[in-house]
């Protein structure tokens, strides 16, 4: 890939979009956790963002790889076919409104997603469909778990949302993994490396956030975790001791 990185409206537009879910989560934490603590905060901001992204922006190229296509000019060989039609190509490559744009933009970095490639539709569906309810779910369990009288139903919310993180982050970061570990172990052939704005931007940040994120929670569950083992055996000592 040799295009390099030009601004214009629908470039603008593009990015604008992606990145006004940041401040839709802020104001909802707002809205939602006005006095819960900074983690619990940013746990709902983290999560509310990731459910907006999951469901809206890869929900639409979902949309666009099965509703969009053209038909296919000349020979086409190349085995498996998407949806077993090989006489179409599909994708965002193939759309005309705006969420085929989005991602006609993004795909000037990685061009696998201008098109329907198999293995990345299939980690999308999984995102889309399980990634974003959950995420939902563990916002809806740290509102429900941010009461400051200490009962029996507070502990259960804030056990199933630690475990539902636990499993999101997992997936997310295996997520991660599947869809770029093919490319470099193919020489990141698909991927806009030579360029600063779709490497750093488009490429790392972009996809960095469900990295770096996921592993963040991942660590603070190992100590929710650990507190609450420790604390159930000193429990458990101090009834023996009576």
């Amino acid at each position: 890939m040799t295009a390099t990185f030009s601004v214009d409206l629908p470039t603008i537009i593009c990015l604008l979009f992606a990145l006004s879910f940041m401040p839709a989560a802020y104001f909802l934490t707002n809205h939602y956790l006005p006095k819960a603590n900074s983690r619990e905060r940013f746990l709902f901001a983290w999560h509310t963002y990731d459910a907006l992204t999951h469901i809206f922006i890869e929900g639409s190229f979902l949309w666009e790889c099965f509703t969009s296509w053209a038909p296919v000019a000349g020979i086409h060989s190349t085995e498996p076919f998407f949806l077993n039609r090989p006489e179409r190509n599909y994708g965002p490559a193939y759309g005309t409104g705006p969420s085929a744009r989005l991602w006609q933009e993004y795909a000037k970095a990685d061009r696998r997603w201008a098109g329907a490639d198999i293995t990345v539709v299939s980690l999308e569906l999984l995102t889309v469909v399980l990634g974003g309810p959950a995420a939902i779910y563990i916002c809806y369990l740290l509102v429900k778990g941010n009461h400051k009288t200490p009962s029996v139903a507070l502990g259960t919310y804030k056990a199933k949302m630690w475990f539902a993180a636990v499993v999101l982050a997992t997936a997310e970061i295996y997520g991660g993994w599947m869809t770029f570990a093919p490319e470099w172990l193919t020489g990141s052939t698909q991927l806009a490396t030579h360029d600063f704005v779709y490497k750093w931007l488009y490429l790392v940040f972009f996809n960095g956030l469900w990295v770096v994120i996921p592993l963040w929670v991942l660590w603070q569950a190992w100590y929710e975790t650990m507190d609450a083992f420790v604390n159930t055996q000193v429990l458990a000592s101090q009834k023996r001791q009576r």
